[in-house]
């Protein structure tokens, strides 16, 4: 019973981890920065009974506020369905903004940081507002696929454009 705990490393302050000192992200709030639905040929086009096509545009901006640590990033979605007959179906457009504090952040980890993580910190409640906005409408909920925030920002970075942080 004595070996039991011969092979527990006990922590001391040298080789404990200061908590203070690792980078932190804190959502600070998230909200609807801007919301429409438009549903303009209803209610003929709520008869299409055909897989409609979809046009989904996705862009992300950060910027910082008047507090120092404290940024506002913005998720904007817009979806336009176009019916089998060239019908518009519903337009969606969203901006779904969340604002983010930092600790403990280098210079050089902000941008992917804003551009990267903190989309994806807010892309599920956005995900959740199209699909209730667009079964609200009267068709079936858009479920949009999750997106890999960080090829977006590459591709972004290998194509020459500055990403918008």
């Amino acid at each position: 019973m004595a070996d039991e705990n011969n092979n527990q490393e006990t922590f001391t302050p040298e080789n404990t981890i200061d908590a203070q000192a690792l980078p932190a992200i804190r959502v600070l709030a998230q909200y609807i920065k801007d919301f429409s639905f438009e549903n303009p040929n209803a209610p003929a086009s709520l008869r299409d009974t055909t897989q409609p096509k979809i046009d989904l545009q996705l862009d992300v901006n950060a910027r910082k506020t008047e507090d120092a640590d404290v940024f506002e990033v913005d998720l904007k979605i817009n979806a336009k369905s176009e019916g089998d007959k060239g019908l518009n179906l519903f337009v969606v457009e969203l901006v779904y903004t969340g604002l983010f504090q930092f600790t403990n952040v280098g210079q050089e980890s902000l941008e992917p940081i804003l551009l990267i993580e903190c989309p994806r910190i807010l892309f599920p409640f956005a995900r959740h507002i199209v699909a209730d906005a667009t079964r609200s409408g009267g068709y079936p909920p858009l479920m949009i696929d999750p997106m890999d925030f960080a090829a977006l920002y590459f591709s972004q970075r290998q194509a020459g454009e500055t990403p918008q942080a």
